[in-house]
């Protein structure tokens, strides 16, 4: 089976992702604001922010809640309704994609995060809401799922120095570890595998440009068709530009594009 490396134009499968964007219901922008209002910002700066936390979110809360909302928008475009996603690494940034899913498209939604004080916070906040966080590796998560969204998570600096730097462009000639790196590789390969062999085909995969090329070499090692879509979107807190991935039969690929 073919597969598309590096950045296939959404054009050439015949998909305009404009006229996927679908607008949320008032009433799912309203839970998202209400989420947003009620996060503890003082002691989620603590926890994304070695110091400095309170100035980080007064900065990143406003664009972090607006351009979630644009990504979920997009999404709603491409999700089939009562479907299933695995968050993985799901933190204030996916609060609007996982509040669209449940409310817009009743999909079950599975949001995983190993930072427990983090999950703490994110499911008070969320209470009154039907979806939970666990604090838990999502390989853990049973069943599998049409849509699997993975951002900063394979290229993440505090898990993976080493091979964050290397993917980053930062990586130090005198002090970077190749021993280091390699088991690091190895673990985000075990993670990457995890995480996808979960993935129902045809199913969408929601991650960074970065970590493209862990999703396209897991397609090829398994023989799967895999579509990178030409845009991609801005993300507020770790930066990271956020694209999709179709993985299997495009042709077959379910869409909730409005006639």
């Amino acid at each position: 089976m073919r597969l598309y490396w590096g950045r296939q134009r959404s054009r050439d499968a015949g998909i305009d992702s404009r006229s996927l964007l679908t607008a949320l219901r008032q009433s799912t922008l309203d839970a998202i604001a209400r989420l947003f209002e009620s996060l503890d910002y003082s002691s989620l700066g603590a926890i994304y922010c070695d110091d400095g936390g309170e100035a980080f979110w007064e900065e990143r809360r406003g664009p972090a809640q607006e351009l979630g909302i644009q990504l979920a928008e997009v999404l709603m475009g491409r999700l089939a309704p009562k479907g299933r996603s695995l968050y993985v690494g799901a933190g204030v940034a996916e609060i609007p994609a996982l509040i669209m899913e449940r409310l817009e498209l009743d999909r079950e939604v599975r949001a995983f995060n190993l930072r427990a004080p983090e999950v703490t916070l994110l499911n008070h906040a969320c209470r009154g809401l039907p979806f939970r966080f666990q604090a838990a590796d999502a390989r853990a998560a049973q069943g599998d799922v049409d849509h699997l969204c993975i951002v900063s998570v394979l290229n993440d600096p505090e898990g993976f120095p080493e091979l964050a730097a290397l993917s980053s462009g930062r990586a130090n000639p005198v002090t970077f570890d190749p021993d280091v790196f390699a088991m690091e590789r190895r673990a985000v390969a075990a993670l990457a595998a995890g995480c996808l062999e979960k993935l129902h085909r045809p199913g969408l995969v929601t991650t960074s440009l970065e970590e493209i090329p862990w999703i396209t070499d897991w397609c090829a090692r398994q023989g799967f068709t895999c579509t990178v879509e030409d845009e991609d979107y801005p993300t507020a807190i770790v930066g990271d530009p956020v694209c999709l991935i179709r993985v299997g039969d495009a042709a077959a690929f379910p869409s909730n594009r409005p006639d």
